[in-house]
């Protein structure tokens, strides 16, 4: 008695352990480790970091260039000099240098207000790449949530699947004793031999399927989970949305419609960032310098040193530049122009798919609530065929067909389900409020 308690508290460890070891990813769990690990959403965020840069004052133009120059000159020369009084003088191999060193200042005043805008764009400009980040971000969770609750619904199949292979192989083991018993013939054996070796299948396929399902949940989650672990296969759907609601906040909110409202901004400031080609440039140059120089014998002065500090302010005005400027203000124009009946177009565009998704959605939803009663009814069926099967009274044809009829219902009940979900999904992202509900 000893060992057999012994043994079974082993297994009994052992099963435990093997639970424990199988990782449950929820869908928070899961949605907070793609934000994190996602290789989409970490090159996002890369792109943000370069607009973050680009828009800061270092890239603006409002800060002056400082630069420093330095040099040096030597001269090997054979000279000759003739002076005033009639006299001259040869030198072979006369030696001269020259050394500067100076620091150099530069600095726009006024250019027109090209720079004012330019920077603005920038900022702007960055405003836009985070609202492609948060598209690629809700991009993700839907493709996370297409795959997580594939996972689930094979979960939930594989479940059925084995449990009718079960059944399969009890009604094997009947209509053997019934065959011992000579109570049936070896016919209901082998049929059931048949439907198990189907049944088996099934299940090898779904496990396989399973099985790839989760490597590429992995995938989207940036392979930071073990390859064996559970998720939940719960699923709310008591949410009450207002389809009103939702519809103005397809307007407002809708990622799309933001970014092409960020387009016009940062067209809008290109038309006057052109426009400042027109007006004239000022600028402020200083210099602070040191030079010497070293001359040879036909000099009048062995050597000079100069240090001294200059300034000055530069205007500078183009008058016609051959018509570059008017084309390009023009064209700026036009493209704006262009950004706004894309945005009336995408704004028909959005509505009629958030009342497509609107439909799709409540159609789903209904069709998985008939398949919650279907389901029913066929569990039902079956359970008094299997009855009446036990009993002799319906064969076993009979009874495959009120087994697969459940089968069936079930896995139509899982497929409705899930796609429900994504519908709602698919709705919450075109209203711009993925991101805000809880998972």
């Amino acid at each position: 008695m000893n060992i057999k308690f012994v043994c079974f508290s082993l297994i009994v460890m052992l099963f435990h352990g093997s639970i424990i070891a199988q990782e449950l990813i929820t869908p928070e769990k899961a949605v907070s480790l793609a934000l994190d690990n996602n290789y989409g959403i970490k090159l996002a965020k890369t792109d943000v970091e370069i607009a973050k840069n680009n828009a800061d004052i270092l890239n603006s133009g409002y800060l002056p260039t400082l630069t420093g120059n330095a040099g040096a000159n030597y001269n090997l020369d054979d000279t000759e000099v003739g002076f005033a009084d009639g006299t001259n003088r040869v030198l072979n191999g006369a030696e001269s240098s020259r050394y500067n060193a100076s620091v150099d200042l530069n600095y726009t005043i006024f250019d027109g207000l090209g720079r004012s805008y330019n920077y603005k764009q920038f900022k702007e400009t960055k405003q836009l790449t985070e609202l492609e980040a948060r598209e690629t971000i809700e991009n993700t969770i839907v493709q996370l949530f297409t795959i997580y609750y594939k996972v689930a619904e094979l979960v939930e199949n594989k479940d059925a699947v084995s449990q009718t292979l079960n059944i399969s192989k009890e009604r094997l083991l009947r209509s053997q004793y019934q065959f011992e018993y000579g109570q049936s013939n070896k016919l209901a054996s082998l049929n059931a031999e048949v439907d198990i070796n189907n049944d088996s299948i099934s299940l090898m396929n779904t496990t396989q399927e399973l099985n790839n399902a989760k490597r590429d949940l992995n995938f989207v989650l940036g392979n930071t989970i073990p390859e064996d672990f559970n998720i939940s296969t719960e699923v709310d759907f008591n949410n009450l949305y207002d389809k009103n609601e939702l519809l103005n906040k397809v307007k407002d909110n809708n990622i799309s419609v933001l970014q092409i409202n960020k387009s016009i901004d940062i067209n809008t400031l290109g038309v006057k960032s052109e426009s400042s080609a027109y007006l004239p440039t000022v600028g402020l140059t200083g210099s602070y310098g040191w030079n010497k120089s070293n001359n040879n014998a036909a000099s009048f002065a062995a050597y000079s040193v100069n240090t001294g500090l200059s300034a000055g302010l530069s205007f500078s005005w183009d008058l016609f530049d051959g018509g570059s400027t008017i084309t390009n203000v023009r064209n700026a124009k036009i493209n704006l122009e262009s950004q706004n009946i894309l945005k009336e177009q995408l704004l028909v565009s959005v509505v009629r798919d958030f009342n497509n998704a609107w439909d799709d959605y409540q159609n789903k939803l209904s069709v998985y609530r008939l398949q919650e009663h279907n389901i029913k009814t066929a569990q039902n069926n079956f359970d008094r065929t299997q009855e009446q099967f036990k009993l002799g009274q319906v064969n076993s044809i009979e009874f495959r067909q009120a087994q697969l009829n459940l089968l069936s219902a079930e896995l139509s009940r899982n497929q409705a389900k899930y796609l429900a979900k994504l519908a709602e999904f698919q709705l919450l992202q075109l209203s711009g409020e993925i991101l805000n509900v809880e998972y």
